[in-house]
């Protein structure tokens, strides 16, 4: 059989039309020398004279009004080209900065504006490549801006296609462009320090993974509340995780203690478990230090006399690491007390922390995600929104009940 005239000429243009595609190569690429890589952001309050400072880049003086939460000071940190190191072997340090033998590994720039976006515009005014933010690993919000509320910046973040939803935002006490500026010893890069220890929190069990993606979707449910890390700055450049900062809406409402983070992974049943505490052995003044290992929660939502009502099962399993006084020997007896004593404890514990919450109307166990999941009748004709749900949270009944396993005691026998 023999090919029509117009064979040939169809066959060249189909080959041309799926050739033409992949010869078109990277057209919108750029250079990383070309773009400012942002890889830490912090948020302050501006402070006075904002109008003195900003300059006329985005407004003209006078023309717009301050907003009422305040102008915003935002610093970056920008990781200086050639100077990041690659892979393990690059690690160690010191240095000013974080940078190894001198040699910083990021500029630290800060601006104002009213808000997030105004002064990264004002900021973009002073630094010449493009501002990029695909490798942003940390936001850190200062506690007097989280009290304000943190609506108009996360509106900013969530737009920004470039912002990872796994990076890590955090409330810090004080100034968040003091932890911007930090020289820890372990890493070249401030950011990847405290990118880090919130990384290892997580994997032993001392923090709920609860990165920046997880937090909004907290905020946006009907029946839960997010919470940040709560973070302190301490001596020669260390970062602690001193707890959780839990919102109502966009405002930052209370803290909690580095332990009461232990009884909120025990409420959900998150594990690993990391937590250890002190426990008092029964009858005598001693103690004993006990690790939790394992958890596991079950939460029951019931309407009982008319109003929302939550069962919550904890059991913990752990063991015992420690103890001050060799005076104490271990035997079965002396263990199971050990049990009913740590029961009474962190079901106290566990109260408590539900206490403090309801007191704010902020709730972050989710206990209104599981009505509304398991009642949904009562929800749609009762609560309806998250307003709503507030403020039935404060009087929401809460039954707690605790089991305690110690499984090992070590390599002793008492």
């Amino acid at each position: 059989m023999g090919t029509t005239k117009w064979g040939s000429p169809v066959k060249l243009l189909v080959a041309f039309t799926l050739t033409v595609p992949l010869l078109t190569g990277c057209w919108d690429r750029q250079e990383i020398e070309q773009r400012a890589v942002v890889l830490g952001i912090g948020v302050d309050e501006s402070g006075e004279n904002v109008e003195e400072r900003e300059g006329e880049i985005s407004h003209l003086k006078g023309s717009i009004p301050a907003p009422a939460r305040g102008s915003v000071r935002v610093t970056l940190q920008i990781a200086v080209p050639g100077r990041i190191p690659l892979g393990p072997g690059g690690g160690g340090g010191g240095g000013q900065m974080g940078g190894g033998g001198g040699q910083n590994t990021v500029w630290v720039v800060d601006g104002i504006g009213k808000t997030i976006d105004d002064a990264l515009n004002n900021l973009q005014q002073r630094i010449a490549p493009p501002l990029f933010y695909g490798h942003l690993r940390v936001i850190v919000i200062s506690e007097a801006v989280s009290k304000k509320g943190i609506q108009s910046l996360n509106d900013t973040f969530r737009r920004n296609p470039e912002i990872r939803r796994m990076a890590w935002m955090v409330v810090c006490r004080g100034q968040a462009a003091d932890i911007m500026k930090v020289s820890p010893q372990l890493e070249r890069v401030p950011t990847f320090y405290l990118m880090d220890a919130m990384d290892m929190s997580v994997k032993m069990g001392r923090f709920p993974d609860d990165f920046l993606g997880i937090f909004w979707s907290s905020s946006s449910a009907k029946g839960r509340e997010g919470f940040l890390p709560y973070v302190l700055l301490k001596e020669k450049g260390m970062v602690q995780v001193s707890g959780m900062a839990f919102f109502k809406n966009d405002k930052m409402v209370g803290t909690t203690k580095p332990l009461e983070v232990a009884m909120y992974m025990g409420i959900i049943g998150e594990n690993p478990a990391g937590g250890e505490g002190f426990v008092e052995v029964p009858g005598t003044k001693e103690n004993m230090l006990f690790g939790a290992r394992n958890r596991k929660s079950t939460i029951k939502a019931t309407i009982k006399e008319g109003k929302p009502h939550i069962e919550v099962n904890i059991i913990i399993e752990g063991n015992i690491l420690e103890k001050t006084s060799e005076q104490v020997t271990l035997s079965n007896d002396v263990i199971m007390e050990i049990e009913k004593e740590l029961e009474a404890r962190t079901k106290t514990a566990y109260q408590n922390l539900i206490k403090k919450t309801q007191e704010k109307g902020s709730d972050i166990f989710g206990f209104g995600e599981q009505i509304r999941a398991k009642q949904p009748r009562f929800w749609n004709r009762e609560i309806k929104t998250k307003e709503n749900w507030q403020n039935m949270y404060k009087e929401l009944s809460v039954d707690l009940s605790v089991q305690m396993n110690i499984r090992r005691i070590g390599m002793k026998a008492t």
